[in-house]
């Protein structure tokens, strides 16, 4: 089963290319919802309290995921302990489902990731093909703001994300998503089309 990962910014169109790919009618995992599912685990509530204390837990004992980015990315150290905590625990869910649509049979699933750095260092050591989505930095602020982000968070968020040059390096293939949507879209599939007729191999 053929891994394609795809990464980008915030508000380069990850999941329009991500639902280019579902509506050819692949299967696929969303690395944030997985991170999120992990959250909810008594042993890592157990140990992310004990890290970052009560008071990223709301009155249900449910982490708060804003109090928890709040400390957990205050410094350098504080963002190791929450990798040392969640990161396994992702990986674990991650293969387990992986395992789960091999044996369904699927020829390929599309995982989305947010937080990527490089290959080495993500799950995506493991992509058969990852793909790049791109766009001009202000154009994805305002498509970010336009879905509900706060601007001044945004960009804060985006000063912490590797840069477009460094997702390039990283990527097998890449996307500029400064059009509409359906551009994109018809971009992503003809790709799709093109890599299963050469056997599921880079051109």
């Amino acid at each position: 089963m053929k891994k394609l990962f795809i990464i980008g910014g915030m508000g380069a169109g990850k999941s329009t290319a991500r639902k280019a790919l579902v509506d050819e009618g692949l299967p696929f995992i969303d690395l944030d919802k997985v991170g999120h599912q992990v959250l909810g685990w008594d042993i890592v509530k157990e140990e992310l309290r004990e890290e970052f204390g009560d008071d990223v837990f709301d009155e249900n004992g449910e982490v708060v995921r804003k109090a928890l980015a709040a400390k957990a990315f205050a410094t350098p150290a504080a963002t190791r302990a929450l990798n040392r905590i969640t990161v396994p625990r992702i990986e674990d869910l991650f293969m387990d489902m992986l395992a789960d649509l091999e044996k369904e049979g699927h020829e390929a699933v599309v995982v989305e990731q947010s937080v990527f750095k490089n290959r080495q260092m993500s799950l995506a050591y493991s992509a058969d093909v990852v793909i790049a989505i791109l766009a001009k930095f202000e154009t994805r602020v305002e498509r970010a703001v336009a879905s509900g982000w706060d601007e001044d968070d945004v960009r804060r968020r985006m000063a912490r994300q590797i840069t477009d040059a460094e997702r390039i390096e990283e990527s097998d293939v890449v996307f500029n998503n400064d059009g509409t949507p359906d551009e994109l879209r018809n971009q992503v599939v003809l790709w799709w089309h093109d890599y299963k007729a050469n056997g599921y191999k880079l051109a």
